[in-house]
This record gives C-alpha cells, sequence and structure tokens, in this order.
C-alpha cells in the first residue's frame, strides 16, 4: 500500500505540490492522471524518496521508501528507462542491480523472459529502440518481485503489441495483490487497465475514485430519453447545470444530471418512459472535463490559427 499524507512541495516560490493525499490499495492498477505541470513525476519522485517534501510525508508498505532495508525487493520503480550506462548490456545491467540487492542471478533471467528481452540481452543499451529501453525499464522494476510496482509512462514507446503487454502485466501484478500506480497520458488505455484513479491538477487532487464512477458521475455524458411526454418531462428536469435538448419529437438528450434521477422523477409523476439510455463520456471526455482549468497551456481555438 502507498500512503501520501499532506504531501507539499515547494521550489523556490513556486508550489508545484500542494497538500496531496491518497491511498493507492493492493490488488487495484490505480491510475496517477494529471495534465502537464501537475506534480504527477515530483509526487513519484516524493514517494521514492528522490525529493524530499516540503511538507506532509509518504509512505510505501507503512514506512518511508529509504527505511526499507533491500527497497528493490519492496518497490519496484520505472520513472526514467533510459537512465543506463549506455556501454552495459541489459543483461549486465539487471545483474548488476541483483547483486548489490542480494537477488538471485535466477531473476535476472526470469525477469528478462517476462519482458521479452532474452534474445537481445548480451547487446549494448546504447543500441536499444525506446521501446526495448522501456522494456528494461520494466525488467529492473520487477527484479527483486517486489509487493509495489510505480511506473511512469511505462507505454511510451511500446508498438500494440508491447501496450498489450503492459496492459496484461498490470492486471495480472494487480491480481497477484500487488500495489501498482501508473501514470500514463493515454486516456483510452488506462480506461481498459486502471480500476481506480487519482487525478492531480496544478498540484492538487481533483478525484480519487474507481473509473467507472468517474466516467459515470461526469458532466460531459447525456441521457437519451424517448416519452409521448417530453414537454413535461423537460420541465420537471430543468435545473441549474442541466441542459435539454430535444432533437426529434419524443426525445430528449439530457445533459447534467444521470438516468437514475431521471427515471425516478418520471416514475414519481407518472410519466411513461420507453427509453432511457445513458451515453456516458469516455474516460478522455470525463478528464478533460475535469482537468479544464488545470492545464498549464491552452491551445489556440481550431481556425484560430492562419
Amino acid at each position: 500500500m502507498i500512503t501520501a499524507q499532506d504531501l507539499t512541495k515547494r521550489y523556490g516560490g513556486k508550489t508545484v505540490v500542494h497538500d496531496l493525499s491518497f491511498t493507492v490499495r493492493p490488488g487495484t492498477v490505480t491510475g496517477f492522471l494529471g495534465p502537464n505541470g501537475a506534480g504527477k513525476s515530483t509526487t513519484m519522485r516524493m514517494i521514492l524518496g528522490l525529493d524530499t517534501p516540503t511538507r506532509g510525508h509518504a509512505t510505501v508498505g507503512g514506512r518511508a521508501y529509504a527505511a526499507h532495508p533491500a527497497p528493490l525487493h519492496e518497490v519496484g520503480a520505472l520513472l526514467e528507462a533510459r537512465s543506463v550506462h549506455p556501454g552495459r548490456t541489459a543483461h549486465h545491467h539487471l545483474r548488476a542491480l541483483a547483486l548489490t540487492h542480494g537477488i538471485p542471478r535466477s531473476r535476472v533471467d526470469h525477469v528478462l523472459d517476462v519482458t521479452g528481452l532474452t534474445d537481445v540481452a548480451h547487446r549494448r543499451v546504447k543500441g536499444f529502440s525506446l521501446g526495448m529501453g522501456q522494456r528494461l525499464g520494466m525488467a529492473a522494476a520487477l527484479l527483486g518481485d517486489p509487493a509495489t510496482v510505480v511506473l511512469d509512462e511505462p507505454v511510451n514507446g511500446l508498438d500494440p503489441e508491447g501496450v498489450l503487454w503492459i496492459r496484461n502485466l498490470l492486471k495480472s501484478l494487480a491480481a497477484e495483490g500487488r500495489t501498482v500506480l501508473v501514470s500514463s497520458h493515454l486516456m483510452s488505455e488506462m480506461a481498459l487497465t486502471a480500476d481506480h484513479l487519482v487525478i492531480i491538477g496544478r498540484g492538487r487532487l481533483l478525484a480519487d475514485t474507481t473509473v467507472a464512477h468517474f466516467v459515470r458521475q461526469s458532466g460531459a455524458g447525456t441521457v437519451k430519453v424517448v416519452t409521448p411526454e417530453a414537454e413535461t418531462l423537460m420541465r420537471l428536469l430543468s435545473a441549474p447545470g442541466v441542459d435539454i435538448a430535444g432533437p426529434t419529437p419524443g426525445t430528449l438528450e439530457v445533459h447534467g444530471t444521470d438516468a437514475e434521477h431521471i427515471g425516478r422523477t418520471a416514475a414519481a409523476h407518472g410519466i411513461p418512459v420507453f427509453e432511457l439510455t445513458p451515453d456516458n463520456a469516455s474516460l478522455e471526455e470525463a478528464f478533460m472535463d475535469l482537468t479544464r482549468d488545470a492545464v498549464e497551456f491552452t491551445a489556440a481555438p481550431e481556425g484560430a490559427v492562419a
């Protein structure tokens, strides 16, 4: 389990993480999301003891990362896959890590096999593609058979087969009861991989919830309603934040409330409903809706550039 309590980080006069508190539980894949500059990497570095919090603390497995006698046995991390001596082979890199952490040589061969690097294990890392470098970073993260895995953009540079491999690997690690925290900008991939979400913007917590609940509650979705008393139901549903359109007679498209509320309202007033179909937002739409005011840079509107 990972616990962040009131994490705050300042660089000079700039605060990049503000009183951030959340828990990453074992047995689930937790997606750590936020726009560029939101403070995700800084938070991960504080969790791993690479940056010292200005205030607050983080624990992994109940204690600070630095307090673990053999960290690789407890926590596997991938923050920067290319931070490997280019003159070393993949095998030598992993073997050196294993020797310094009391990890048996058999684990080196095992993680090379798991990550698909066995055939290139004796090639120098400087000749690796970005995707191969990511696989080597994953191999290092898994080397100590850790109970907790912290990964920053693990699918970066991977081809579709590699992305699918990462997805299945993360799910299998969680299924084994491990704690998995993964950041990514690929919302479509997080929708398929993550069970839980921690979303931050400008260093502050914006959401801490399941993927299903986050998408369901997003204001970006609509509900299609077919009823012979569309005008009456429209008046009953009218409220601040609720937008209702009637594209065809007897049909409503309701934005800003959920199907349960619509159904209960119709039932309470004896209004027959022939169709009540939620059209939930995608994770990407829900994320963009939530973080609209937390982005570091905003592009010009379409057509604004000549």
